[in-house]
């Protein structure tokens, strides 16, 4: 009697099969991850700081209608408004500004990819669980605020590139719409709406929506450096239990 002594076959996943079950262990998501960490720590201070002072002055006009022309309150406000757009440095901050913005847009970016946790966990990535540890809340704070407002902080950015360095802008514009007279161009009215909502000066309402939600850099900054230290001196660089 012949004995078979063929093996199994195991077959190999795919790129596509790991990165949606187990996304943790492809070289490009650990790859991704350590830019996002470190642009994340290298950037987090200014982002917090234009986070607070991005919301404060959403309500530039009315505070600084209501305020004295020669009053301490509006000259506070512009005084915030200078710092928020060129960090009191004329060109040279704005410029600043645009590296900072292009840091946000990257950090956007990234931390959509890596926030995909695999097919067996991505509903606990929508959510949060106020009754875990402090680890795993702040964690699953960072995941579901960055993965619902990430419109949001996409557009902080991209708008934040365009006000430091409009001329490629205005080029791609260009390039695609020749400039004319007779009409105002498509994309010109795109970048009229991308400056628009970068501040949310639409009504009441939009401007109070903005103001809250232009906080979120801020939480997502603090809660980053939270997981950062957690991980670095209190798990030894270990993940989180699932």
């Amino acid at each position: 009697m012949a004995i078979s002594t063929s093996r199994p076959i195991h077959h190999e996943l795919s790129a596509w099969q790991r990165w949606l079950q187990h996304p943790e262990k492809l070289w490009v998501h650990r790859l991704l991850f350590q830019i996002h960490l470190w642009v994340g720590m290298m950037a987090g201070l200014y982002l917090f700081v234009m986070s607070l002072s991005g919301s404060a002055i959403v309500f530039r006009n009315e505070l600084e209608t209501a305020a004295n022309f020669k009053g301490n309150v509006f000259r506070a406000v512009e005084w915030l408004v200078d710092f928020h757009t060129n960090l009191l440095a004329g060109e040279v901050g704005r410029s600043v500004n645009g590296i900072g913005a292009m840091c946000l847009t990257l950090l956007c970016l990234t931390g959509a990819v890596i926030w995909w946790p695999g097919i067996d966990n991505w509903r606990r990535s929508l959510t949060l669980n106020w009754r875990s540890s402090i680890a795993r809340t702040n964690w699953d704070l960072h995941n579901t605020l960055g993965f619902w407002c990430f419109v949001f902080v996409l557009m902080w950015g991209i708008s934040g590139i365009y006000f430091s360095f409009p001329q490629p802008f205005n080029d791609i514009v260009d390039r695609f719409e020749p400039p004319s007279n007779d009409k105002l161009r498509f994309g010109d009215l795109l970048l009229t709406w991308l400056s628009n909502l970068h501040f949310g000066r639409f009504n009441r309402f939009t401007e109070a929506v903005w103001a809250l939600l232009g906080l979120v850099p801020a939480v997502l900054v603090f809660t980053g450096i939270f997981m950062c230290c957690h991980r670095i001196l209190i798990r030894k660089g270990a993940p989180l239990p699932k």
